[in-house]
């Protein structure tokens, strides 16, 4: 994470043990609910706008390497969504394959 972003990077760890957090419950309970994390990389989102407060700024970003889109996150939802009864997808991180950061 650079300075900038650091409340934002602490904040995707803290939903990380959250996530670990909810998984260890469900066990306990024994129960057949499955929890999955879907953590993506640089998404073709007004994000970058938002978090910037600078227009040209996250065209730049979104410029600088082929973003992955809403559908390829649909598609990782799909993934996990049907995998077999007996099957936990536990974690998937999703990046663009040009994305450096």
């Amino acid at each position: 994470p650079v300075p900038s972003t650091r409340f934002y990077s602490s904040t995707k760890y803290a939903v990380t043990a959250l996530i670990e957090g909810w998984r260890q419950t469900v066990r306990e309970i024994n129960s057949h609910i499955r929890i999955s994390g879907l953590s993506p990389g640089l998404v073709q989102t007004e994000f970058q706008e938002v978090m910037t407060q600078d227009k040209e700024k996250a065209k730049a970003i979104h410029d600088s390497v082929n973003c992955l889109k809403a559908e390829d996150m649909a598609e990782s939802v799909r993934y996990i969504l049907s995998a077999p009864p007996h099957v936990q997808v536990h974690d998937i991180i999703v990046r663009p394959t040009e994305q450096t950061f």
